[in-house]
């Protein structure tokens, strides 16, 4: 009996384990006081604006594991496009926006 209670409580804690979220996923203050959602969607991460001007758009999709992304950065005001980056640390999450990876513009976001 004492070893089928271990055994249930090893493959509870490694269940758990395997689906542990990304530090990424959440919501995150933004730069601009908006508050952004990231999401897991179709094996990346979605960045949706959640409050602002420009609240219910898609800005960003991302894809990566362990605190490091890449992918695309959307800045709405513009209406264009960017190669980024997202790199957790804690509760702050910097995002990076670059145009042909020279003209780099980066902002940090705050853990809600």
């Amino acid at each position: 009996m004492i070893r089928s209670f271990v055994l249930a409580g090893a493959i509870t804690v490694i269940a758990g384990i395997a689906h542990a979220e990304e530090p990424i996923v959440g919501n995150w203050k933004t730069a601009a006081g908006d508050t952004a959602v990231i999401a897991s969607c179709g094996g990346s991460y979605c960045v949706t604006l959640k409050t602002g001007k420009y609240a219910g758009r898609k800005i960003g999709t991302l894809a990566g594991t362990g605190g490091s992304y890449a992918g695309e950065i959307t800045d709405p005001a513009a209406e264009k496009t960017y190669s980024g980056s997202g790199k957790v640390s804690g509760n702050s999450l910097r995002m990076q926006g670059c145009v042909m990876k020279i003209l780099c513009k980066s902002q940090t976001w705050t853990r809600l």
